[in-house]
Protein backbone atom coordinates (compact mmCIF):
# COMPACT_ATOMS: atom_id res chain seq x y z
CA UNK A 1 0.00 0.00 0.00
CA UNK A 2 1.59 3.70 -1.03
CA UNK A 3 1.04 6.72 0.89
CA UNK A 4 0.18 9.93 -0.80
CA UNK A 5 0.63 12.93 1.24
CA UNK A 6 -2.30 15.36 0.92
CA UNK A 7 -3.16 19.23 1.88
CA UNK A 8 -5.73 17.52 3.85
CA UNK A 9 -3.63 14.83 5.35
CA UNK A 10 -2.26 11.47 3.98
CA UNK A 11 -4.61 9.22 1.94
CA UNK A 12 -3.97 5.88 1.30
CA UNK A 13 -3.15 4.86 -2.03
CA UNK A 14 -3.54 0.37 -2.98
CA UNK A 15 -2.02 -0.62 -6.23
CA UNK A 16 -4.28 -3.10 -7.89
CA UNK A 17 -1.68 -4.14 -10.49
CA UNK A 18 -0.80 -7.15 -9.53
CA UNK A 19 -4.48 -8.62 -8.87
CA UNK A 20 -7.71 -9.04 -10.76
CA UNK A 21 -9.90 -6.77 -11.47
CA UNK A 22 -13.61 -8.02 -8.94
CA UNK A 23 -17.11 -6.49 -8.70
CA UNK A 24 -17.51 -3.88 -6.14
CA UNK A 25 -14.20 -2.52 -6.35
CA UNK A 26 -14.22 1.41 -7.20
CA UNK A 27 -12.24 3.17 -9.59
CA UNK A 28 -11.39 6.83 -10.68
CA UNK A 29 -11.71 7.40 -14.26
CA UNK A 30 -9.85 10.65 -15.79
CA UNK A 31 -11.97 12.29 -18.09
CA UNK A 32 -15.29 9.76 -18.71
CA UNK A 33 -17.10 10.27 -22.38
CA UNK A 34 -19.75 12.37 -22.06
CA UNK A 35 -19.35 13.68 -18.95
CA UNK A 36 -18.88 17.33 -18.09
CA UNK A 37 -16.13 16.57 -15.06
CA UNK A 38 -12.51 15.98 -15.08
CA UNK A 39 -12.51 12.53 -13.58
CA UNK A 40 -15.49 10.22 -11.96
CA UNK A 41 -15.76 7.08 -9.79
CA UNK A 42 -17.80 3.92 -11.20
CA UNK A 43 -17.95 0.57 -9.42
CA UNK A 44 -17.41 -2.61 -11.22
CA UNK A 45 -21.10 -4.41 -11.42
CA UNK A 46 -20.13 -6.96 -14.36
CA UNK A 47 -19.77 -10.75 -13.20
CA UNK A 48 -16.25 -12.09 -12.56
CA UNK A 49 -16.52 -14.53 -15.24
CA UNK A 50 -16.95 -11.43 -17.64
CA UNK A 51 -14.23 -9.63 -16.05
CA UNK A 52 -11.86 -12.58 -16.80
CA UNK A 53 -12.58 -12.82 -20.60
CA UNK A 54 -11.12 -11.57 -23.56
CA UNK A 55 -13.69 -8.58 -23.38
CA UNK A 56 -12.00 -5.61 -23.30
CA UNK A 57 -15.18 -3.88 -21.41
CA UNK A 58 -17.05 -4.27 -18.33
CA UNK A 59 -20.26 -2.72 -16.84
CA UNK A 60 -19.96 -0.76 -14.19
CA UNK A 61 -21.97 2.23 -12.43
CA UNK A 62 -21.23 5.71 -11.88
CA UNK A 63 -20.69 7.59 -8.55
CA UNK A 64 -22.19 11.18 -8.04
CA UNK A 65 -21.76 13.29 -4.82
CA UNK A 66 -25.47 14.17 -4.96
CA UNK A 67 -28.70 12.12 -4.03
CA UNK A 68 -31.73 12.39 -5.85
CA UNK A 69 -33.84 9.81 -3.18
CA UNK A 70 -33.98 6.83 -5.65
CA UNK A 71 -34.37 3.19 -4.39
CA UNK A 72 -31.71 2.29 -6.82
CA UNK A 73 -29.08 4.42 -5.56
CA UNK A 74 -26.53 2.97 -3.10
CA UNK A 75 -24.49 5.33 -0.61
CA UNK A 76 -21.05 4.81 -0.32
CA UNK A 77 -18.27 7.06 1.24
CA UNK A 78 -14.89 7.02 3.01
CA UNK A 79 -14.99 3.74 4.38
CA UNK A 80 -15.01 2.25 1.11
CA UNK A 81 -12.58 4.65 -0.40
CA UNK A 82 -13.95 8.15 -1.22
CA UNK A 83 -13.73 11.57 -0.20
CA UNK A 84 -16.67 12.03 1.06
CA UNK A 85 -20.20 10.72 0.91
CA UNK A 86 -21.90 9.59 -2.60
CA UNK A 87 -23.81 7.42 -4.41
CA UNK A 88 -23.79 4.64 -6.70
CA UNK A 89 -26.65 5.33 -9.45
CA UNK A 90 -27.56 1.76 -10.81
CA UNK A 91 -30.16 3.66 -13.41
CA UNK A 92 -27.23 4.90 -14.90
CA UNK A 93 -24.59 1.69 -16.24
CA UNK A 94 -22.17 2.12 -18.35
CA UNK A 95 -19.58 0.10 -20.55
CA UNK A 96 -15.92 1.03 -19.72
CA UNK A 97 -12.84 -0.25 -21.25
CA UNK A 98 -10.88 -2.45 -18.40
CA UNK A 99 -7.68 0.02 -19.54
CA UNK A 100 -9.55 2.37 -18.18
CA UNK A 101 -9.75 0.93 -14.85
CA UNK A 102 -6.42 1.65 -13.64
CA UNK A 103 -6.83 4.26 -10.64
CA UNK A 104 -8.09 1.76 -7.81
CA UNK A 105 -10.01 3.46 -5.16
CA UNK A 106 -11.59 0.74 -2.85
CA UNK A 107 -13.82 -1.97 -2.66
CA UNK A 108 -17.33 -2.52 -1.18
CA UNK A 109 -18.10 -4.26 1.83
CA UNK A 110 -20.26 -7.31 1.73
CA UNK A 111 -23.50 -5.08 3.31
CA UNK A 112 -22.90 -2.75 0.25
CA UNK A 113 -22.59 -5.59 -2.73
CA UNK A 114 -26.07 -6.71 -1.12
CA UNK A 115 -27.62 -3.46 -1.66
CA UNK A 116 -25.77 -2.67 -4.73
CA UNK A 117 -27.73 -6.25 -5.81
CA UNK A 118 -30.71 -5.24 -4.82
CA UNK A 119 -30.59 -1.70 -6.29
CA UNK A 120 -29.78 -3.07 -9.63
CA UNK A 121 -32.17 -5.96 -9.77
CA UNK A 122 -34.86 -2.97 -9.05
CA UNK A 123 -32.85 -0.71 -11.48
CA UNK A 124 -33.28 -3.79 -14.65
CA UNK A 125 -36.81 -4.94 -13.11
CA UNK A 126 -35.53 -7.99 -12.26
CA UNK A 127 -37.62 -8.26 -9.52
Amino acid sequence: MLRLRTFSGTKRVTSRSDEAMRPGEIYRVDDPADDPKLYRSFVVVSRQTLIDSRFSTVVCAPIFSRRHGFSTQVSVGIDEGLKHESWIFCDNLVSLRKVQLTRFVGSLPRSKMDELSRALKMALVLE
